[in-house]
């Protein structure tokens, strides 16, 4: 494998008996990669009872306007108490936003959350707790090892997509039906 790939932007597809119940049928958002090691969000993973207004009510803060009860995403296994959002280009903390790629920017900061509590955040946004991370090269080993596939992230998939169907449609974006996957990996 190329180890300059560049991955930012890019949806990981756990494969079938990856070996990870946290991995198990995730896709996964690449937020940063580089020589220093990859760090990503897990985006069909949705949090069972924590929503926003939760949130907001957990950190004081109290929107002025009606906050949808909108889902939190279970980011990955690193730091669960840690939030970060995913969102459109059209907000941008200045100290706090993190560029991916042409469509999205990461923002990991309380004053996002103000902001969307106040209707000034960006126009679509993901919010997850804890994030999935990797050690320099970690992730290459992974991949040549038949634990991920990787894909282009399709247009608005981050925000329109049901979550039960990210994993089936980020395969097929590359020619993949999953009944066709197996547990058992090989090479020739």
């Amino acid at each position: 494998m190329n180890e300059n790939i560049n991955l930012n932007g890019k949806l990981l597809i756990a494969m079938p008996g990856i070996g990870d119940r946290n991995f198990d049928k995730s896709v996964i958002y690449i937020c940063s990669h580089s020589e220093g090691g990859t760090m990503g969000l897990i985006v069909n993973k949705p949090s069972a009872d924590l929503k926003l207004s939760d949130l907001f009510e957990q950190l004081s803060i109290i929107p002025n306007r009606s906050v949808p009860s909108e889902t939190i995403y279970i980011g990955g296994p690193v730091e669960h108490g840690r939030g970060f959002i995913l969102h459109s280009c059209d907000y941008l903390a200045k100290d706090s936003s993190l560029n991916v790629s042409d469509t999205i920017n990461m923002t990991a900061s309380l004053e996002i959350l103000e902001d969307i509590s106040k209707g000034k955040g960006p126009n679509k946004y993901l919010l997850s707790l804890g994030y999935s991370g990797w050690g320099p090269g970690q992730l290459e080993t992974e991949i040549q090892a038949n634990g991920w596939l990787i894909c282009d992230t399709p247009e608005e998939y981050l925000f329109t997509t049901k979550d039960d169907e990210k994993w089936d449609i980020a395969l097929k974006v590359i020619g993949i039906d999953s009944g066709m996957l197996s547990t058992v990996g090989g090479s020739a």
